[in-house]
């Protein structure tokens, strides 16, 4: 006598796929270690020296340097394009070493502490 039930579907149609309430113990039989704990690694007793490396302000002319960098470089470019007190001012060399004094400004910058 066969029922004419049908057999219960196991598609879902919608709502949650996995279930509720984070990760399951891999192996459940298994309970010298749990798997739900995630405090993660306890803190070493052991003592940790600070660096010896100390940092030193800097000296009290590197600003200036640096300043008078980006100056001299920003006049000389502008000098350049203006075509006053420059020798041979038709050449481009003047544009490059101006960038590169520039440049010597921003790696001075670097250097501020």
């Amino acid at each position: 006598m066969a029922s004419d039930k049908k057999p219960a579907s196991s598609r879902r149609t919608g709502g949650r796929v996995t279930p509720k309430g984070g990760p399951t113990r891999k192996n459940p039989d298994h309970n010298d270690h749990d798997y739900n704990d995630h405090s993660g690694p306890t803190a070493s007793t052991r003592y940790t020296p600070r660096s010896t490396t100390s940092q030193v302000p800097s000296p009290l002319w590197l600003p200036y340097l640096m300043f008078g960098l980006f100056f001299l470089g920003t006049a000389v470019i502008f000098l350049h394009y203006v075509g006053l007190a420059l020798p041979t001012a038709e050449s481009n060399w003047w544009l490059l070493g101006g960038l590169g004094i520039i440049l010597g400004g921003i790696i001075t910058a670097t250097q501020y502490r």
